[in-house]
């Protein structure tokens, strides 16, 4: 299960500048979808004003439920009103994925997200292997959803952010089931492509696509 310890060990590796050196938590979903942006978020939580029954559901999204992720999203978004989490959103659009390429498109959502927050951050966790473009220094994690709840809460309001918005995309791009398979490659959106065909949406530059067109 993440904890703070990752947090904790870059705040002392900081601390011979800074006194009390604020971590955020860097995490991207969204990458494999066929359709839809690639989205980010970035979250700093208090660590001492963390309810204990809230850091002990935070986890990797995809090991959650759908239900138990827009719970836990709600939670961190009131927290947020009382300046207990501190949490901003950035994505890269289907335009700039098809141009810059999935891995650069994450990377500048990354990048957005952190610069949309609230403070510049004295130090990031980014969950991956690449660093975006920080204000500030930077440290990657692998499967960092799993390790930090920094990153643990990014990557639950990411999800949640793009899960609603493919949703609002199948209001206007019905028969692909994109709010069921939020652009993945599953049989209902090969069929929905299969038969309807491509859409504004839709990734150009990823190879079924191509080849559907």
């Amino acid at each position: 299960m993440p904890d703070f310890s990752l947090e904790r060990e870059l705040a002392d590796e900081l601390r011979d500048l800074l006194t009390a050196p604020r971590i955020v938590g860097v995490d991207e979903v969204g990458r494999g979808p066929w359709a839809g942006p690639v989205v980010a978020a970035a979250a700093w939580l208090d660590q001492d004003a963390l309810p204990d029954r809230l850091t002990k559901r935070l986890d990797d999204s995809k090991k959650l439920s759908k239900s138990a992720r827009e719970d836990i999203s709600a939670q961190l978004h009131d927290l947020a009103k009382d300046g207990k989490v501190i949490l901003a959103l950035g994505q890269a659009e289907v335009e700039e994925i098809d141009s810059l390429n999935i891995l650069r498109a994450s990377l500048l959502a990354m990048s957005r997200a952190t610069a949309e927050l609230a403070f510049v951050p004295d130090g990031a966790l980014v969950d991956g292997n690449k660093l975006p473009d920080l204000s500030c220094p930077g440290r990657t994690v692998i499967k960092g959803d799993g390790r930090s709840l920094s990153i643990a809460a990014a990557s639950i309001v990411a999800k949640v952010s793009r899960d609603r918005q493919m949703a609002e995309l199948a209001q206007k791009h019905p028969g692909y089931g994109w709010e069921r398979n939020q652009g993945y490659g599953t049989a209902e959106h090969r069929a929905g492509i299969a038969r309807l065909g491509i859409t504004a949406a839709h990734r150009r530059s990823f190879r079924p696509i191509r080849e559907a067109e």
